[in-house]
């Protein structure tokens, strides 16, 4: 297993290492593979047809390129509602969120630095206090070319930027997402079933 990016901020990693962690062992196989893949098809069929109630956990279609090559148009994802009830956003967390130029819309990117960062892109390399990001998950089929910045995240703010950064109308375009905003994290890629995958 590869080590996260070092984004000097203990309890992130912290937080990415154990989900990291879980993600390994239900990757292993055996009984207990196939037990935890019957459990997650399970949670989201009952999701599907209304057993689980959307406040507490939601399903999200993806409506547009901004996410590939982690989500695909036409992917559905699982939401956890509540998780940022108990914590705050991390950076590398896929997040829904109301859109903040008033349409109502639901968007979904990545967060790419959160409240009292300074957040630079160059050339679109990322850099987050002055540190290049270590970004596994971008598209690298269409290589991004921007430059941002600098500019210091607003407290109680996140900057999200989407995964296919060249075709992403994110928080370079309409600034920083308030937590107000913020309607859950996605954690699990559940339709297509044959693209089932905990989202990292």
């Amino acid at each position: 297993m590869s080590e996260p990016p070092h984004y000097n901020d203990d309890d992130f990693e912290t937080r990415r290492d154990r989900r990291e962690s879980g993600s390994s062992k239900s990757g292993g196989g055996g009984l207990r593979g196939v037990i935890e893949f019957a459990v997650i098809l399970l949670v989201s069929f009952a999701l599907v047809f209304g057993v689980v109630r959307p406040f507490i956990v939601e399903a999200f279609y993806i409506p547009s390129e901004s996410m590939v090559p982690t989500l695909l148009i036409n992917d559905r994802v699982l939401v956890n509602k509540f998780i940022y009830d108990f914590t705050e956003p991390d950076r590398g967390d896929v997040l829904v969120f109301e859109s903040v130029e008033g349409d109502g819309q639901d968007l979904i990117k990545r967060v790419a630095a959160v409240g009292g960062d300074e957040i630079r892109v160059q050339n679109g390399q990322l850099f987050v206090n002055g540190e290049p990001q270590n970004e596994p998950y971008l598209n690298q089929e269409s290589p991004d070319a921007s430059f941002f910045g600098p500019e210091t995240v607003p407290e109680n703010h996140v900057f999200m930027m989407g995964d296919n950064r060249a075709n992403s109308a994110d928080s370079r375009v309409f600034g920083p997402v308030p937590h107000d905003n913020i309607e859950g994290e996605a954690f699990l890629l559940f339709w297509p079933v044959n693209r089932l995958d905990i989202l990292l």
